[in-house]
């Protein structure tokens, strides 16, 4: 995906259908040979009967939960124990001794007080490349605590929504952008690093850590929300870190590609995706390439890469993808 299409849809444009002018020839053949592939077709009504009965796999949500219950507990046990290994909270830690901050939270910082330190620098700096490396919105599906607690009310609410319960009513992607302007405005205007007060990210981090208090009310009221209301509403249409992330790992070499000549165009993976959106390329016709990177709001949480049947979607390290 090109950088500027990106970015785009990061900031809340919607996918948009490539012009022809835009699509290699190759990959224009193969959509006609594939739309006339009857054995193909044939071969989807299988694959979609054989699915029903097939439990998918889970080991990357597995290793993903895991991982961020790990990094969390790692401040839980670090302040009760007095073991000194990590110090602080999400929002700004010390590891080993060596400063650590969330990009988001320092942004805020500096601009509530106009002033820069040094070692805000030096831990901003350190996370910022740990994050590129990563790429995406990697933050968000493997560290943020918020994040899991969303997942697992996603859960609830499809389960409601079988049933005819509840009904998702999706907001504009665009409203992100705007929360994310407010938020650098207040800070510079008000002298307070606002968002702090409401992060859902930062309330269950010191709630985990230094005990729970009424702040958790404004995170319980959030789940319910998403829960009966609108389907993973804060991460998609409100919370700023997942922006700022998304910016930072928008030119990151780990990726998640699209393989358009071995994919069945089923839409499983897209059932599964935490932001279905960045999966758009894979709709038969949408495919600008052979080969695709998913886009910079991409959570790299490997939902995608383990439901797809065919492995047309992988995990792969620009400049290293043949080796690993």
């Amino acid at each position: 995906m090109k950088l500027k299409d990106s970015i785009a849809e990061l900031l809340g444009r919607p996918p948009r259908r490539p012009e022809k002018n835009e699509v290699p020839e190759a990959v224009i053949k193969l959509h006609e040979i594939k739309k006339n592939d009857k054995e193909r077709i044939a071969a989807i009504h299988a694959e979609l009967a054989e699915m029903k009965n097939k439990k998918v796999p889970q080991k990357w949500r597995r290793r993903r939960w895991a991982t961020l219950i790990l990094v969390n507990l790692l401040f839980v046990i670090s302040y009760h124990f007095d073991v000194q290994l990590v110090e602080g909270a999400l929002t700004a830690s010390r590891v080993v001794g060596f400063h650590m901050a969330d990009l988001n939270s320092a942004l805020q910082v500096m601009l509530a007080f106009k002033h820069v330190v040094i070692n805000l620098v030096i831990g901003t700096t350190t996370v910022f490349v740990f994050w590129w490396l990563l790429g995406g919105r990697t933050f968000c599906s493997w560290v943020c605590p918020y994040h899991l607690l969303a997942e697992w009310a996603e859960m609830l609410h499809l389960k409601l929504a079988s049933k005819r319960i509840v009904k998702d009513h999706p907001f504009d992607r665009r409203a992100r952008t705007w929360f994310w302007l407010i938020f650098v405005i207040l800070a510079f205007v008000s002298g307070y690093t606002v968002y702090e007060f409401i992060s859902p990210t930062g309330i269950l981090s010191r709630a985990l850590i230094y005990g729970p208090g009424l702040a958790l009310l404004w995170v319980g009221l959030l789940l319910a929300f998403e829960v009966f209301y609108s389907r993973r509403a804060w991460c998609r249409y409100a919370c700023p870190i997942g922006l700022t992330y998304g910016f930072v790992g928008a030119l990151s070499p780990l990726k998640v590609e699209y393989h358009l000549e071995s994919c069945f165009h089923e839409g499983e993976c897209r059932k599964v995706c935490l932001v279905p959106h960045v999966l758009d390329t894979v709709i038969k016709g949408r495919a600008r390439g052979m080969n695709v990177e998913l886009g910079a709001d991409c959570t790299r949480c490997g939902r995608c890469v383990e439901t797809c049947p065919t492995s047309s979607l992988t995990y792969k390290f620009k400049g290293l993808g043949d080796l690993i």
